[in-house]
């Protein structure tokens, strides 16, 4: 719950649609589907926030974003590579998300971690109506 501040703080920074403080205390407190990570910097701040759903056998990445102060360091990465790490003890064959069409850095990731764009959701963002591209890991319990 501490790290909610500096976490709706990345969130305002990084998307045109960003979740109300309410919708992460919601994650962290009540909901038993979420897996709610952060990567904090050396000298404790965070760095990079993750939240997650554990729907039967499937994660569902709901939000990922680096703090622009900390992006292109390996933060996001090694937050992604312990959600997925996490998701794999919890019995996970894959996992999915939505990207924003226009943001190739964040598909271009995703890739190097093994996901797929398996789909297009038209319309999907309601600020500008931007599509949506589904990206899935299909065998998220292979090395």
């Amino acid at each position: 719950m501490e790290d909610i501040p500096a976490v709706v703080q990345i969130d305002q920074a990084s998307f045109s649609l960003p979740w109300p403080d309410s919708s992460f205390r919601y994650e962290v407190a009540d909901n038993a589907a979420a897996r709610c990570l952060v990567a904090e910097s050396d000298d404790g701040q965070v760095a990079a926030m993750i939240v997650s759903w554990m729907l039967v056998d499937e994660l569902h990445i709901a939000t990922f974003a680096t703090h622009p102060s900390f992006r292109r360091q390996g933060m996001g990465s090694a937050l992604l590579t312990e959600a997925l790490a996490d998701a794999k003890r919890l019995g996970a064959r894959r996992a999915f998300l939505e990207v924003r069409a226009s943001n190739g850095i964040a598909r271009e990731l995703y890739k190097k971690f093994g996901f797929e764009e398996t789909g297009r959701r038209p319309r999907y963002y309601r600020d500008n109506a931007e599509d949506a591209i589904l990206m899935t890991l299909e065998r998220v319990d292979e090395p």
